[in-house]
C-alpha cells in the first residue's frame, strides 16, 4: 500500500524477474556539476524500505510482486522568503546508479528516466520509480546466481550479491534554479533463498 506523498518502487516478476518500467526512457543526462546553492528551497528525497532481500528465482510471485519501498520528495524552504509560485519545484528526471557492497564490481548499467511532478513549497509528493531496467535480472551480475551458471557470483564466489542502489532526483524551481537530492537503498540478491523479504 502506498501512503500519500510517497512514490512506489516496484519489483515485479516477468520470466526470471524484471522491474516494470513506469516512466518513458529519456536521453537526458545528469549534470554532476549541479548545485542546490542558488535555490531558495531544498529538494529532500527519502525512502522507506519494505524489501531488502530479492530472490531472483522464478516462482516467488507471492513475495516478489511487491513494492521494494516508497519514495517521498519534499520541498523545504531555506528561508522565510522562499514562498510563492517561483519557489515551487518541477521534478523532471531521475537517475539510478549501482555500487556493490560485497567486494564485487560488476553492476547493471545506470539509466535516466523522465518524470513530471510539481511540488509546492512545504509540500511533498511521490512518483513511480523503477530501480532496474526490464531484463536486468537475466544479465550480469544476477545471471551468475542461476544454478546453470554455478549459483554464485562470478567475482565474490558467494551465493548472495550485495548492492546499493542510488536514486538521484533532479528538477528546478519555477524560478529557474536547479535542485536535486539522492537516497541510497541497500539490497541483497539471491536465488531460491525463501522469497523476497
Amino acid at each position: 500500500m502506498t501512503t500519500m506523498g510517497a512514490g512506489m518502487i516496484n519489483m515485479k516478476k516477468s520470466g526470471l524477474l524484471a522491474a516494470v518500467a513506469l516512466a518513458a526512457m529519456s536521453s537526458l543526462s545528469c549534470n554532476n556539476d549541479l548545485t542546490n546553492d542558488a535555490s531558495p528551497v531544498e529538494l529532500v528525497v527519502t525512502h522507506t524500505q519494505r524489501l531488502s532481500i530479492l530472490d531472483v528465482a522464478p516462482g516467488n510471485e507471492a513475495t516478489c510482486n511487491a513494492e521494494i519501498g516508497t519514495i517521498n520528495m519534499q520541498v523545504i524552504p531555506k528561508s522565510a522568503n522562499a514562498t510563492g509560485t517561483a519557489s515551487q519545484v518541477r521534478v523532471n528526471r531521475y537517475q539510478v546508479t549501482y555500487r556493490r557492497t560485497d567486494g564485487g564490481t560488476v553492476v547493471p548499467a545506470s539509466f535516466v528516466r523522465a518524470i513530471d511532478t510539481l511540488i509546492a513549497v512545504g509540500g511533498s509528493a511521490g512518483s513511480d520509480f523503477s530501480l532496474f531496467q526490464l531484463g536486468a535480472f537475466s544479465q550480469a551480475p544476477f545471471a551468475s546466481l542461476l544454478p546453470q551458471n554455478g549459483g554464485r557470483d562470478a567475482e565474490t564466489l558467494q551465493p548472495i550479491i550485495g548492492m546499493e542502489v542510488t536514486l538521484s532526483v533532479f528538477g528546478e524551481t519555477l524560478g529557474g534554479d536547479n535542485v536535486f537530492d539522492t537516497t541510497t537503498i541497500p539490497l541483497e540478491f539471491c536465488f531460491d533463498c525463501g522469497g523476497c523479504r
